[in-house]
């Protein structure tokens, strides 16, 4: 049972709490109508196994409280949220609040071994934390091997009480989530796939909001209908939770207009068809037709897939019907048309026309003078195969992947804890290269060494330094579009390109008036992204492809941002609770 509402939290999830909490809530809740105040909202998550069936597969998997996908969260702008989870599968486990910015709150995060510890089974942690300044769709999911296969849900973060959308009001808010159906345990997918070196199983299926669709077998029955009125307006808050996947979506016959990504807000975009990255967010408003059409219209998502390796070549798909039913007995069904799987000038010109609302009242702040700049290769590698033994990576090799040539080790103590309390030394170093070790024609011929290093490695901000990084892909084993997501900030997208980065050239074609703000982008295949962002936020932040398989490889590396001069710029100490490792 979902046990927290938008409205407060249920009996249950209260009495766990301290009397004075539940005394705060209620007062809250008593003044909600009348009080443009932030509220404290109470959620309970209880991590348990529970069987559902796919594709004609029933399998346990990994919930919150018995649902797939999990429980929705619905706040506020600058709502507190407290999440008590409690751990009672034999897995660890840690929830990662996915685009939060967690302002002095670092260690509510979530991404295992960087902010926490996990929660081991039958621990509790709660999770405190403060929306601050975001607006639109976020989600939260598992960070901690490959268990946000199914451990993930919506975040509805709402305008403050009063303050009105900036597009006509919606006559009703939809989520659509995209994720991926595994028939075997994408747990024993991924620990094969690390001990031989080799690439893993792709998944059986993609999902809207965990469900099939008709063009797989067996699944008719469980396929996600939204049922719409004509002449009505909706918003589709649409995420994509998918493991190893990027997107195309589309809806037959209806434009969709992006009015918001990653929780900041966008000049409203036209489009028959979007793209979205795993990690990344999209509000769209879908403005039905004026009459019912006499028909029902397939929306439909299958991947753009660039890389080399396999990939679950398939295609999900939900209904668009119309009420009242149109009196025809059978109605034509109307499907959409996407973009070829490796279509990248759609995801080029796609990506390239989003822009910053940047208006009065959502500017946009793009740093416009540069105290850091640096310059990341993101791409794949090898590590050589252990003596005795057969491997099934490139030429008998163990697929890797890295920044600036370093696969990333992750500890075995938290980072937030060693930076917190000065014992980093023993955990990580400080000296990630801020330029490429070996530079070479990053999308040209590759090396013949294709070897990566290996080392926990992390790069230290002071306080309220602004950055620009450009991060760039590599043909090594292959270009391939990577979509990194940077935990704990928005930044600005100023500047994307096929090809290298000419750091004398493209700079001066920067848009630094009304950039994108996102907190996860994709770096162009056979391109480069460019970056901008204020080191506004102490704490130890991961930044990782989102591609659940090249994060296991090891493409992912941590920022760590120093205190500022004043109470409200430093971390707070970390909660009783917090899990020990």
């Amino acid at each position: 049972m979902h046990r927290g509402k938008e409205m407060g939290a249920t009996r249950n999830s209260l009495m766990s709490y301290p009397l004075i909490h539940y005394l705060s809530l209620t007062i809250l809740l008593a003044c909600s109508d009348v009080s443009h105040a932030s509220r404290t909202r109470y959620y309970k998550f209880d991590i348990i196994m529970k069987n559902y069936t796919r594709l004609c597969h029933t399998r346990s998997i990994v919930t919150v409280n018995g649902e797939f996908p999990g429980p929705k969260i619905v706040v506020r702008d600058e709502d507190r949220l407290v999440v008590k989870v409690t751990n009672h599968v034999k897995d660890n486990v840690t929830l990662h609040w996915h685009g939060v910015r967690q302002l002095q709150s670092g260690w509510a995060n979530g991404p295992a071994y960087v902010t926490q510890c996990p929660i081991q089974t039958g621990q509790t942690y709660v999770y405190n934390f403060t929306i601050r300044g975001q607006r639109g769709t976020l989600f939260w999911h598992a960070h901690i091997s490959w268990l946000r296969v199914t451990l993930y849900g919506a975040i509805v973060i709402l305008p403050k009480k009063g303050v009105p959308y900036p597009f006509s009001k919606p006559y009703k808010e939809v989520p659509i989530l995209f994720g991926e159906w595994f028939n075997s345990d994408p747990e024993a997918i991924i620990a094969q796939s690390m001990q031989s070196g080799g690439g893993p199983n792709v998944s059986d299926a993609y999902t809207i909001n965990g469900l099939p669709g008709p063009l797989y077998n067996c699944s008719a029955k469980d396929t996600f209908k939204l049922k719409v009125k004509p002449g009505k307006t909706y918003l589709l808050r649409i995420v994509n939770a998918a493991l190893n996947d990027e997107l195309f979506f589309s809806i037959a016959n209806h434009t969709l207009t992006i009015v918001d990504v990653d929780a900041s807000y966008i000049k409203p975009l036209d489009t028959q068809i979007l793209l979205i990255t795993p990690g990344q967010t999209t509000d769209v408003l879908l403005q039905t037709k004026s009459q019912s059409p006499h028909a029902t219209f397939l929306m439909a998502a299958r991947p753009y897939a660039t890389g080399q390796g396999t990939f679950d070549n398939s295609t999900v798909a939900g209904l668009l019907e119309y009420s009242p039913a149109s009196h025809m007995k059978s109605l034509p069904l109307l499907k959409p048309t996407l973009p070829a799987l490796n279509d990248s000038d759609f995801a080029t010109n796609f990506t390239s026309k989003l822009r910053s609302l940047a208006n009065e009242q959502f500017p946009a702040n793009v740093p416009k003078h540069i105290d850091r700049n640096f310059f990341f290769t993101v791409g794949l590698g090898a590590e050589p195969c252990p003596k005795n033994q057969t491997c099934q990576g490139p030429n008998g090799t163990k697929f890797a992947a890295a920044v600036n040539n370093v696969s990333w080790t992750l500890p075995t103590t938290a980072l937030l804890q060693a930076h917190y309390f000065g014992n980093w030394n023993k955990v990580y170093t400080t000296d990630f290269p801020v330029n490429p070790p070996f530079p070479f024609n990053y999308t040209g011929t590759p090396p013949n060494n294709t070897f990566v290093s290996n080392g926990t490695k992390v790069v230290v901000l002071n306080f309220n330094t602004s950055v620009e990084l450009v991060m760039q892909d590599t043909s090594i084993l292959g270009v391939e579009s990577h979509p990194l997501h940077l935990h704990g900030f928005d930044f600005f997208v100023v500047g994307q390109g096929i090809g290298n980065f000419d750091p004398t050239k493209d700079p001066a074609k920067f848009n630094l008036i009304d950039p994108v703000s996102r907190n996860t982008v994709g770096v162009l295949s056979g391109g480069w992204v460019a970056i901008r962002f204020f080191a506004d936020n102490p704490g130890v932040w991961f930044m990782h492809c989102h591609l659940e398989v090249h994060t296991s490889w090891g493409l992912r590396m941590a920022w760590v941002v120093n205190d500022g001069p004043l109470p409200s710029q430093k971390l707070l100490p970390p909660p009783s609770d917090l899990p020990l490792c």
